[in-house]
């Protein structure tokens, strides 16, 4: 094949790995990474090495998956291990990813009150123009939006840059890892591990290229694809994690949500800095409740043997499309609602999100080493190890958390370390603010509190 015709294919392939990957970049994960920064610097780069690394395994290994199969991740649980078992799973990660959606909406309302405009005007204008999008649009449309929204993401670089910072220091702590023994260092390192590896993404990305059509013997170019978004989702990371570093660190300045970040750049970095910053967090949030509700769409139909996918109408597909609307339909709510539970609701969903991520991948490495139905496309034993690895990894630490959660001691010695004052609160780090730190296994990131 020549290089013009394997670039053509690429071009008509690339879509489901770079959007999946980048929009795991959502509200949630970017309120992690700047908190990551702004509390401990350049010290947790690192982590995204290992991170990046594990991500494309576990990416590559469901996209892989979907292209041979022809069908989604709740397809072949069905299938393989019974309607009970996918019925339970898919019932749980509906209630996850609905409070995953809420707090996207948070994180668009919070940046549009930044450039000054309403949340009470923006949120239903953001749902009513997305919802307009899925339904009414097909997949084909809404993946070209959605690969030139991600090209936003990139303003997280700009800021970067104009931060100015040591990029000697910054390749030396990336490089280098530096552990420090401190509970809220432990609980952010977790956090960014679980922002970026989370439930939905393995459904979405499936499912995906089922409905795409994407073929074994185009595999190739959608491994690529996959590369591709894991890295740049991971590049974006760096990014944010290097800004607040470079600025808020040195100030000492301490935030709990992402938006604080884009309020806090602006004497420091300069007003420009911060609008991107802004804008770069409303386009991920917007992203974000796309796509994490359409994940949920997906999944549970396939595990029901319903009708699904963009390019179906309500006619075709009634429950695929009920079950998106109520999800872009109740989450704006929520968010409205003044003295809403917003908190309680995103914590139990990051919760169930932790508990869960382990069943869903070990659901996907046994369908992947099933000859049967992967035949010579089956996990070498690498991919073996290191899927596995990421696996006991993520117990290990879910284990840990609940422990140290529950352990008094901990408790106290991470209210005392934290010192950490969400709005409207006393310094200290509550009981809701713990959880969604422990809960970052999953679905990461520091929710945060938007009441």
């Amino acid at each position: 094949m020549s290089r013009w015709k394997r670039i053509t294919v690429f071009l008509a392939i690339m879509g489901p790995g770079i959007i999946t990957a980048n929009i795991d970049n959502d509200a949630s994960g970017i309120t992690t990474y700047s908190v990551a920064g702004a509390r401990f610097g350049y010290t947790l780069l690192w982590t995204l090495i290992p991170t990046t690394i594990a991500l494309v395994v576990i990416q590559e290994m469901v996209a892989r998956m979907g292209a041979v199969t022809g069908k989604g991740l709740s397809d072949l649980i069905r299938e393989n291990h019974g309607v009970k078992s996918a019925f339970f799973m898919m019932i749980a990660l509906f209630i996850a990813n609905f409070g995953t959606t809420v707090a996207n909406f948070a994180g668009w309302a919070a940046s549009m009150e930044i450039l000054g405009l309403s949340k009470y005007i923006m949120v239903p204008f953001g749902a009513v123009a997305i919802w307009i999008l899925v339904t009414k649009g097909n997949y084909r449309t809404l993946e070209i939006i959605l690969l030139f929204a991600c090209l936003i993401y990139f303003g997280y670089v700009i800021s970067g840059f104009m931060a100015k910072p040591d990029w000697n220091e910054v390749f030396r702590k990336t490089l280098i890892p530096e552990i420090k023994l401190n509970s809220e260092y432990v609980y952010l390192s977790i956090a960014i591990i679980g922002t970026t590896i989370t439930p939905w993404m393995q459904f979405y990305l499936q499912s995906s290229i089922a409905e795409k059509g994407i073929k074994k013997e185009d595999y190739s170019a959608s491994r690529l694809d996959v590369i591709i978004g894991c890295s740049i989702t991971d590049i974006i990371a760096f990014f944010i994690i290097v800004t607040c570093a470079t600025t808020l660190f040195p100030a000492g300045i301490r935030i709990n949500e992402a938006h604080e970040a884009a309020f806090a750049l602006q004497p420091l970095a300069g007003n420009f800095a911060s609008l991107v910053f802004a804008i770069s967090l409303a386009n991920a949030s917007l992203l974000g409740a796309i796509i994490v509700p359409l994940a949920t769409a997906y999944y549970i139909c396939e595990a029901m043997g319903w009708e699904r996918g963009v390019n179906k109408s309500f006619r075709d597909a009634p429950q695929f499309m009920w079950i998106y609307t109520v999800l872009i339909v109740a989450a704006p709510l929520l968010v409205l609602i003044p003295g809403a539970l917003l908190v309680t609701l995103m914590v139990l969903s990051a919760v169930v999100n932790g508990m869960l991520l382990p069943f869903v991948l070990i659901y996907a490495i046994s369908l992947v080493n099933n000859k049967r139905l992967m035949g010579e496309y089956v996990n070498s034993r690498c991919y073996n190890y290191i899927a596995w690895g990421t696996i006991i990894v993520i117990i290990t630490l879910t284990v840990f958390l609940v422990i140290t959660y529950f352990a008094p001691q901990d408790r106290h010695e991470m209210n005392e370390n934290a010192n950490i004052a969400p709005a409207g609160q006393s310094s200290g780090l509550n009981l809701d603010y713990a959880l969604v730190y422990n809960s970052n296994i999953a679905d990461g990131g520091l929710n945060g509190k938007n009441n």
